[in-house]
């Protein structure tokens, strides 16, 4: 029996995706990023889908030793790198490369002695302001790191843009410039050989100028667009989640009746309501508005009232004939998760990141 509420999973629509990158990057090699449990999707489901990417990337130590624990041998990126001396342990163990960003990392790393034992990537700060070396630093950090005999040659770099979701701010420019010439100011330091990566999901799609070696996409991937003014199939994408429940109510309200918690929303006029089995505790977004989409029997349905945490409720003046047990769609075909978060004022990531544990995934082969 399918439950009230679950997320269906389409694993083809990764490969599709992941094509669409080759499309847009034919000349790099792909770091399919797949932290925060494959974005809501499945770490190790979508891990299998996506066995020929040339690399996978992970937040977090333990997410690269639930790969290799799985069975996966492709190269894995961490890249948080890591913060202590038993995560580098871990790192070198698992074969997983490490994002070194700051100077804490460069004094572990230069404890250790070992010949070629761990792979990284040298971050630099070149906007962002989150991890990573500032140019001024760079070459002091690429020195050390030269000495460093756990450390396997060549150093691969990066960096990460910060506004490239924004196609018209000058910002990401500056960004791949900075990085260029502060790796240009380090010859014959560098070369050939020292791999780079700068562009994400959105400067895959945008700005040319950050296609090096490797290309590193997350959303894209997922079907999902890293901008704001499109969603993933105006791009060519293939969403891979949809989320779905069913009705579970239906009643009649009277004009001047208030709907849900604190009474926020009052009939103007006498209204159908219908009652879904969704809500805040399944990751449906708690600060949806009024009028925001669903889709019942595949019909737009306005949301009224508040989100609660198991429930919401929406006005089925659209479908007179409507019944408990009726099929919901919350975002899929017809109704995109981009114009879910714009109504919820956040962004597609948070939704299907944050689909909980409750909700049954259901792979489209099992239907």
């Amino acid at each position: 029996m399918i439950p009230a509420a679950y997320a269906l999973i389409n694993v083809d629509s990764a490969q599709h995706n992941l094509q669409m990158v080759r499309r847009f990057a034919p000349d790099a090699k792909i770091m399919a990023v797949i932290k925060a449990n494959g974005y809501g999707h499945g770490l190790l489901r979508i891990a299998d889908a996506l066995l020929n990417a040339d690399a996978f990337a992970v937040a977090r130590v333990d997410e690269g030793v639930r790969l290799r624990k799985a069975g996966i041998k492709n190269r894995i990126a961490v890249l948080e790198g890591f913060t202590c001396g038993e995560e580098l342990d871990e790192l070198v163990a698992y074969c997983l490369d490490a994002v070194v960003h700051s100077f804490a990392q460069l004094e572990i790393l230069e404890s250790r002695e070992g010949q070629d034992a761990c792979a990284i990537w040298l971050k630099l700060d070149t906007g962002m302001n989150r991890l990573g070396f500032k140019p001024k630093e760079f070459n002091a950090a690429i020195q050390r790191l030269s000495q460093c005999s756990i450390i396997r040659k060549p150093i691969s770099l990066m960096t990460h843009l910060a506004n490239a979701d924004d196609k018209q701010d000058a910002a990401t420019l500056k960004q791949i410039s900075l990085f260029n010439d502060t790796l240009a100011g380090l010859a014959p330091g560098l070369s050939p050989k020292n791999e780079r990566s700068i562009a994400n999901s959105a400067g895959i799609l945008a700005w040319r100028e950050a296609l090096t070696d490797w290309v590193r996409p997350g959303v894209m991937l997922y079907g999902i667009s890293p901008f704001p003014d499109s969603a993933g199939e105006q791009l060519g994408l293939k969403p891979i989640m949809s989320l779905h429940s069913r009705l579970i109510a239906v009643k009649s309200i009277a004009k001047g009746d208030k709907v849900g918690y604190s009474g926020a929303w009052v009939c103007e006029k006498p209204t159908t309501l219908g009652v879904v089995a969704i809500g805040y505790g399944d990751g449906y977004p708690r600060y949806a508005k009024a009028g925001t989409p669903v889709l019942v029997n595949g019909r737009r349905a306005p949301l009224i009232g508040r989100v609660s945490m198991d429930m919401i409720t929406v006005d089925l003046e659209t479908q007179p004939h409507a019944k408990p047990g009726d099929p919901v769609t919350l975002w899929g075909d017809g109704l995109t998760v981009e114009e879910i978060a714009l109504c919820a004022d956040t962004i597609p990531y948070t939704l299907v990141c944050g689909v909980t544990q409750r909700v049954q995934i259901v792979e489209k082969s099992a239907l």
